[in-house]
């Protein structure tokens, strides 16, 4: 049957929009003049070199040191942005989402050396039921083990996960929503909860302070952040990372959910089989929780340096197992081996873990499924 001819709206601004393609109106004078300069609020000028100056000499004021390029870029790109014909809710958004990463960053900076999972699931579970119970038990269960607990800070799952790990050992995201209170979470008020308005400076916030992330039952909002979630990780945009798929004992949600994708998306050939690698699926705490702390017995770490992918280990590994490695994932290979190797001197400019042995390999940047795959692999030694 053949499709139907999309539907043509007029926009405000005279622009049409014809399915997904906008098509604008030819510019008039002032449009033009905009663009160029020569008219409306043209971009000011300014000197980088007086900027980088001035910077530096409040840097130099507040004793900053470390990562001055950085800050002056930072200022630069306010300066430039600020200049240009942009409109003004586009700079609150930007001047809001500067101020919502640097209290993020803030919040998690002093628990940085210790290993975090976040976990999603409803708003809307109640205590008594079977998911609740479950995320309760998880939040005891890393909590035992050493790790923290990032939620979203609200009700439902996000407060079961919080009782169980304890206040000390969780870390709340929340979201500005009027209809989804905080208050009610064990976690308000404390100096590890941070609050958002914008969800794409929440979602940011979850994926820079974990290394794990576990899903349990919920609606739209857990749908969004399981398929973002699968989306950063199948195409490198998220650093690997351990995803566990929990539903309480006799609950299909997520066998549900894994059999959609088997019919829909790999039958149909729109995803890898190694794609659907990247998580695992349970109903039993223990085994969410050692699947987890697996991922990281011998992996560590990751990091491009120029066209080579290193992998940061916790312990060494024997040639034995590099020579396994190779074997089995000779598919991951641009050219050359799997092979050891020290620290870079990008590394060792930013002190990232130089301590740490290492192996590196050219990677085929699309297969990041199977990269997950070489991580379980090199976990057995």
């Amino acid at each position: 049957m053949p499709r139907p001819a999309p539907r043509s709206t007029d926009g405000a601004d005279g622009a049409r929009w014809t399915g997904s393609v906008r098509a604008v109106p030819p510019a008039t004078p002032s449009d033009a003049a905009r663009r160029d300069g020569s008219g409306g609020r043209a971009p000011v000028p300014f000197d980088r070199e007086a900027v980088e100056s001035a910077v530096e000499g409040w840097l130099d004021d507040g004793a900053t040191v470390a990562d001055r390029d950085l800050v002056v870029g930072l200022v630069e790109a306010a300066l430039r942005m600020g200049t240009a014909e942009v409109d003004r809710l586009d700079l609150k958004i930007a001047r809001r989402t500067l101020e919502e990463q640097l209290a993020a960053a803030s919040a998690f900076a002093p628990y940085r050396g210790v290993r975090k999972v976040a976990v999603f699931g409803s708003a809307r579970t109640a205590p008594d039921d079977p998911a609740y119970v479950a995320a309760r038990e998880l939040g005891a269960a890393v909590a035992r083990r050493g790790w923290m607990v990032i939620t979203g800070g609200g009700p439902g799952i996000m407060t079961a996960a919080v009782e169980g790990a304890g206040v000390d050992r969780s870390f709340g995201v929340t979201i500005e929503l009027p209809f989804e209170p905080v208050d009610s979470n064990p976690l308000a008020g404390d100096p590890k909860s941070v609050s958002f308005r914008y969800f794409f400076n929440r979602k940011l916030a979850f994926m820079r302070g974990a290394d794990a992330y576990v899903l349990l039952p919920g609606g739209f909002g857990t749908m969004d952040e399981a398929f973002e979630l699968l989306t950063l990780l199948q195409t490198g945009r998220e650093t690997p990372g351990p995803v566990v798929l929990l539903e309480p004992p006799g609950d299909a949600y997520w066998r549900s959910f894994r059999h959609f994708l088997d019919v829909e998306l790999l039958d149909a050939a729109l995803v890898d089989a190694a794609d659907l690698e990247l998580f695992h699926l349970t109903s039993d705490v223990e085994d969410a929780c050692d699947h987890v702390t697996a991922f990281y017995r011998i992996f560590h770490s990751v990091r491009y340096v120029r066209d080579h992918l290193v992998l940061r280990l916790a312990e060494d590994v024997d040639d034995e197992c590099i020579d396994r490695l190779n074997d089995e994932f000779s598919d991951l290979l641009v050219g050359g081996r799997i092979e050891r190797c020290g620290p870079s001197q990008a590394e060792r400019r930013d002190d990232d873990h130089v301590d740490l042995p290492r192996l590196r390999l050219r990677f085929v940047r699309a297969r990041h499924g199977r990269l997950h795959a070489l991580i379980r692999s090199l976990n057995r030694g």
